[in-house]
């Protein structure tokens, strides 16, 4: 084919990929128009083509976006018949439009119908040629015929045997798993722009015309250079690879390509280095759009993979069966799930990948959701123990306590007492900030057990605040009417930890059995294989995160299906709530009871460290006690540990000589732990040094001061627990946050621009910091542990509420239709639900 028809079939080719957004070549077709004459003539093609051809290349800019895509058919159908030697009648119909003028405009009457149209700005006037923006991802129709979902990588053309045990490494087998093996990341090239506007910087792509290419030997020999340099009409620029000498070859002069990667300087001159490259007329995977970026293995290639998981993508993506029903999909007005998978490998733009990423999303979520009310009727299937409230009981039992209930507590109570009278066992969550009453309303449901006959048990995360439960039910449950506790030292509460001796673990058991124990409080050691309950009614778990699933399970399964409540004091954000927790109904204690002042939060920069320390022997000399807690990690290694003690040895000796200091961390052992904390309720200890092994359950009202080391090492959530500690009382606190000095987060602390502690400055509330620590770590982090069970989420994002609601409200309609997705429609949607439960340990409650 003459070379000047090629070339133009090339351009004209490119701008239909592109979506007839006249940004195929630099500055539009209307620039190229010349430039293609030019060379036309050189070839002597027919004259009146060529004018032909030219005046629908000059006329392309202003034709209606709706016409192009017919003129550029036209324009190539005339470019075949001049190829194939047939003589061309007359021009495309479509090439000799007028420019549209602005509707419903007049044409003045002494305007020349031949005048010369003005032309588009000058290219260094223009801005960047934004790449199109299709109404969908290009999506094969039909399967390749020897691609299947079950088919062996080595189908791939480039994957033999050896490759196919590369790619085994990153959990790929078979052609299906490379359907989910998503990108991490997306670098977007999409961006087309002349040379003469590229800038230091940038992340460009660039189309031109290769002008040199040359190889030589650099840093004595030990590296190869392939330089080449690449001109479009405004400019040229250099581009150097290393180590690629094939490159040399490949690169031929006058070959036109696309060009992406970063804007270098070097001696003063913008270059690319080591820039991904693509011919025009090939397939851009590499240049020129959003191009993924996937997670490697040792011996495999960004490139490389990226072929091949193209050839994979697109070769099985229309053998993907779709698990949302058409109706559905048509009702959230969702692409399919080939289309949506093709697009989030291979986005043509950002609209793309957002709409590719939502349904993917939507699958996961609604798959969760799905399967968090499959378990939720699971357990509420089962036989539970109605307990109901004697009549009078309840008002009897308030009347006990010293100070009345908030509304907050009392709604929550009601909500418990109500699900607790089913036959049903319960399931609920109790979010409560710290200092909310959540204890008490636990230990009415506890007593309310207790007095139908049925045995209660209440986990804690940690041995301090199992003790500190065991003795707040003691002294709640011994006001409470009408039960009986086996007189005043209360045999019939329990507390069972690990360092319980063995002949009083002995006694707990038998009491279990026979059921002359009726309450037991403990840490793990509640959920060991030797401890049986004789009628267990009521679950009570104490901040629910710090378990995992089957941890949970195994404490469930010690009764005949009890009611299960679990509480925290981690405000949680909504969108985790439904998602994490959503097979728990829900209730909030959102107020506080009265006479609580809010804790005053500073941050300290570290040179006013003296100032701090002032503080704080201020508050004890005033009859008060102090927390200042060191930011270590609970279980780690000695070298830390010994880091608290010294810490302690110092503000002992150096700062507060003439207090009393105690010293508290993960390492101690049980009883040593009990000891200092009983010192310090009692005001033997005036300051306890301590890591965060406080964070939860320690309750000692008269602490009116908190200073926290490292600060910027804690998340919001943990700050706030911290914080927590103190203003228990009806006196004013204070919370005082100190980043360590020589650090980032001092820097960030002295220039006020450490969000975490500006936002812990700003606000009490837990939901606002926890919203807060949501987006900023992430759900694992802010849960302070991963949750076991919890479900391994690729697309969806659990900031996304809207999503997550929308996935909740259409779980709910479909589970009252077919609950057990047993229609036919519902086939592929009770895989993905079967496969998603699947990826857990165990429900994610």
């Amino acid at each position: 084919m003459n070379a000047a028809i090629e070339t133009l079939r090339k351009i004209l080719q490119l701008e239909s990929q592109k979506g007839f957004q006249n940004n195929c070549v630099v500055g539009g077709l209307d620039k190229a128009g010349p430039m293609w004459r030019q060379q036309a003539a050189q070839a002597a093609l027919p004259a009146g083509f060529v004018g032909t051809l030219a005046t629908g290349l000059a006329n392309y800019p202003s034709l209606p976006e709706g016409r192009r895509p017919q003129a550029v058919a036209e324009m190539l159908a005339q470019l075949e018949l001049l190829a194939a030697g047939v003589p061309v009648a007359k021009p495309p119909a479509a090439t000799q439009l007028r420019p549209a003028t602005q509707q419903g405009a007049k044409q003045p009457e002494h305007q020349s119908t031949n005048k010369k149209q003005r032309t588009p700005p000058a290219e260094r006037d223009r801005p960047a040629v934004q790449r199109p923006v299709p109404a969908a991802a290009a999506v094969p129709t039909e399967p390749d015929p020897n691609m299947h979902l079950d088919s062996p990588l080595t189908v791939i053309p480039g994957v033999g045997p050896k490759f196919a045990e590369v790619l085994a490494k990153l959990g790929l087998s078979c052609l299906g798993d490379t359907l989910h093996y998503f990108p991490h990341r997306y670098l977007d090239y999409s961006a087309l722009k002349p040379i003469n506007r590229i800038e230091y910087g940038d992340q460009a792509t660039i189309i031109g015309t290769v002008r040199e290419v040359s190889g030589r030997k650099v840093k004595g020999g030990q590296l190869h250079m392939v330089r080449a340099v690449i001109g479009d009409s405004t400019g040229e620029i250099e581009c150097t690879w290393f180590n690629q000498p094939w490159l040399q070859d490949q690169l031929r002069t006058s070959l036109q390509i696309q060009v992406s990667g970063r804007v270098d300087l070097q001696l003063g001159r913008l270059v690319l280095s080591s820039p991904d490259w693509d011919e025009v007329d090939s397939e851009a995977l590499h240049t020129g759009r959003i191009v993924p970026i996937y997670n490697l293995t040792k011996g495999l290639g960004g490139k490389q993979l990226r072929r091949w998981m193209h050839a994979a993508v697109y070769g099985v993506a229309p053998r993907a069966s779709d698990p949302l029903p058409a109706p559905l999909r048509e009702k959230l007005q969702m692409q399919s799930l080939p289309a949506a998978l093709a697009a989030a490998h291979f986005p043509q733009n950002q609209q793309q990948l957002d709409a590719a990423r939502q349904r993917l999303a939507f699958d996961e979520l609604f798959a969760l959701q799905l399967n968090l009310r499959q378990q939720r009727a699971e357990w509420q299937a089962q036989p539970g123990h109605a307990l109901a409230e004697p009549a009078g009981w309840l008002a009897s039992a308030i009347g006990t306590l010293a100070f009345p209930l908030t509304a907050a507590q009392q709604r929550v109570l009601a909500d418990l007492l109500a699900d607790m009278a089913q036959p049903v066992p319960m399931k609920r969550l109790i979010q409560g900030d710290v200092g909310s009453g959540k204890t008490v309303v636990a230990a009415l449901a506890l007593a309310l057990a207790v007095r139908n006959g049925v045995q209660g048990a209440i986990m804690a995360p940690t041995s301090i605040l199992a003790e500190q439960h065991f003795r707040t039910m003691r002294t709640l449950l011994a006001a409470f009417p009408q039960l009986d506790l086996g007189g005043a030292d209360m045999p019939a509460v329990r507390l069972l930890q690990g360092s319980t001796p063995a002949t009083e673990r002995a006694a707990i058991d038998e009491g279990l059995r026979t059921g002359t124990v009726k309450v037991l409080v403990g840490t793990h050691a509640v959920i060991q294989a030797q401890v049986h309950f004789a009628k267990l009614g009521l679950v009570v778990v104490d901040e629910q995160h710090r378990f995992g699933v089957l941890q949970r399970a195994a404490l469930r399964e010690k009764g005949m299906h009890p009611h299960l409540l679990v509480m925290t004091a981690t405000p949680i954000p909504r969108s985790l709530a439904l998602t994490i927790y959503g097979d728990l109904d829900l209730s909030v204690i959102d107020e506080m009871p009265p006479g609580r002042q809010q804790v005053q939060t500073h941050v300290v920069p570290p040179k006013e460290r003296e100032r701090a320390y002032g503080l704080v022997r201020k508050e004890v000399a005033g009859g008060h006690q102090a927390y200042i807690i060191c930011p270590l990690v609970e279980d780690s290694d000695s070298p830390d540990t010994k880091a608290v003690v010294e810490e302690h040895e110092r503000l002992q000796r150096s700062v507060f000589p003439e207090l009393r200091l105690g010293l508290l961390h993960g390492r101690l052992r049980p009883a040593e732990k009990d000891a200092i904390m009983q010192a310090f309720r009692a005001g033997e200890i005036q300051i306890l040094v301590a890591t965060s092994v406080i964070e939860v359950g320690v309750d000692v009202p008269n602490a009116t001061i908190m200073l926290i080391e490292g600060a910027n090492r804690f998340g919001l959530a943990q700050m706030h627990q911290l914080r927590g500690r103190v203003g228990r009382g009806a006196d004013q606190s204070y919370c005082l946050l100190l980043p360590e000095p020589g650090s980032a987060g001092a820097a960030a602390a002295r220039n006020n621009s450490n969000e975490r502690l500006k936002i812990m400055e700003s606000t009490s509330d837990g939901f606002v910091l926890a919203d807060k620590d949501l987006a900023m770590r992430g759900p694992g982090d802010f849960l302070g542990t991963q949750q076991a069970g919890f479900v391994d989420l690729q697309m969806a994002r659990l900031s996304d509420l809207k999503l997550i609601e929308m996935a909740r409200r259409e779980a709910d309609l479909l589970f009252k239709q077919d609950p057990l997705l047993t229609l036919p429609e519902h086939q592929q949607l009770a895989a993905l639900v079967a496969q998603s439960a699947a990826t857990a340990s165990g429900d994610v409650s």
